[in-house]
């Protein structure tokens, strides 16, 4: 048995640490996901919960760092009794959480492995119930496991993960994130991620004196009573499904998928920081070789506000924030397009010089 418990110990560390880590590479992301969380809280259970959407960024660089810190600590064996009642009460957490979201379907995906790993509401909870039984074993056996190191030592190892990693999970909120899993990452070709990578197959639930068929195509003896539609073979479904970027004039989509454009993406002009609107300003005027827009998830008389407050003259026109917010994690953000493919991608704090945009043209 002694075997088994080791092996749980490491199978849950290594993934605590992995999923803490992708969290830090992306902890707006993950703050993102919490506000979703505290929203369907507040309206299903207290309102109260609005009162943590401020401080959603704060508490996804916390989680996060704390998953790591727990992975790390589970495996090198320090304080074991302390280190499994958090893990027990964290995955506890976590598996409500999960439930909650594909019972009722109110958050279609957890963010548990953040954009590296999609996971479906019921692929997250039945993942979590597998870690929350490897955990109760852990945590049976908590005063049995050694340590790896001294007790100081080991204070160094977790003290010194903790600080390391919260700067990591800083570094990329002021930045952008290490690695971007998303599809609208520097190299990709947007239209081609709009279209399905094959032709959607479906199959056809029939039922028909009480007994149920299933055709590949819809049966055309009447007698058959329709069911259901379901896709064979979700993985081949668009990546990209509510790129839309429109104004007054109409849809300004496919405009914004030919020639070379650079994008201003400002999803909210009340969250918008202004502190490098300069240099923006600055850049849009300079850049030559491509055209510059601005998207923004905002109205008509805040956008038109905001505009006049900071002079940004540059046409603007609107798209679905939570697009905006997938494309690129700073408020305002930066996007270079040629032809559809993403060439760059920048936060507000390293705005390039028009010359960087220029050299990176075809």
């Amino acid at each position: 048995m002694r075997y088994i418990y080791e092996a749980a110990r490491y199978l849950v560390g290594a993934l605590f640490i992995f999923s803490g880590i992708i969290k830090i590479n992306d902890p707006i992301g993950t703050a993102i996901k919490l506000e979703e969380y505290f929203e369907v809280f507040a309206y299903d259970f207290a309102p109260f919960f609005e009162w943590f959407v401020p401080a959603a960024l704060f508490l996804a660089i916390l989680l996060s760092v704390l998953e790591v810190v727990l992975g790390i600590a589970l495996i090198i064996g320090f304080k074991m009794p302390r280190t499994s009642w958090a893990l027990l009460l964290m995955i506890i957490f976590f598996t409500f959480l999960t439930f909650y979201s594909a019972y009722f379907n109110k958050v279609t995906d957890c963010g548990c492995f953040g954009d590296a790993i999609k996971l479906t509401p019921w692929e997250s909870f039945y993942k979590d119930i597998i870690l929350l039984v490897l955990i109760v074993a852990i945590f049976i056996n908590r005063h049995n496991f050694k340590p790896w190191f001294s007790e100081k030592f080991g204070y160094i190892k977790v003290i010194g993960s903790t600080v390391v990693f919260t700067l990591l999970a800083n570094y990329a909120v002021r930045h952008l994130p290490f690695i971007d899993f998303r599809a609208y990452a520097i190299g990709n070709h947007l239209p081609t991620l709009m279209q399905p990578s094959e032709e959607l197959k479906y199959e056809y639930v029939m039922t028909k004196e009480g007994e149920e068929f299933t055709f590949d195509s819809y049966p055309s003896d009447k007698s058959f009573e329709f069911k259901a539609m379901n896709l064979v073979n979700p993985e081949a479904q668009p990546k990209i499904t509510d790129l839309s970027v429109w104004n007054d004039d109409g849809d300004f989509t496919e405009q914004l998928l030919t020639g070379d454009k650079l994008l201003f993406i400002i999803y909210s002009v009340d969250k918008a920081s202004t502190a490098h609107i300069d240099e923006i300003k600055s850049l849009a005027a300079q850049v030559k070789g491509a055209e510059p827009w601005v998207l923004t998830a905002s109205g008509y008389e805040d956008f038109e506000r905001f505009r006049h407050e900071v002079q940004l003259a540059v046409p603007y026109f609107y798209a679905d924030a939570t697009v905006l917010k997938t494309m690129v994690r700073s408020n305002p953000g930066i996007m270079l397009l040629s032809n559809g493919t993403v060439l760059g991608k920048w936060h507000q704090n390293d705005t390039p010089e028009a010359a960087d945009i220029n050299r990176l043209l075809p």
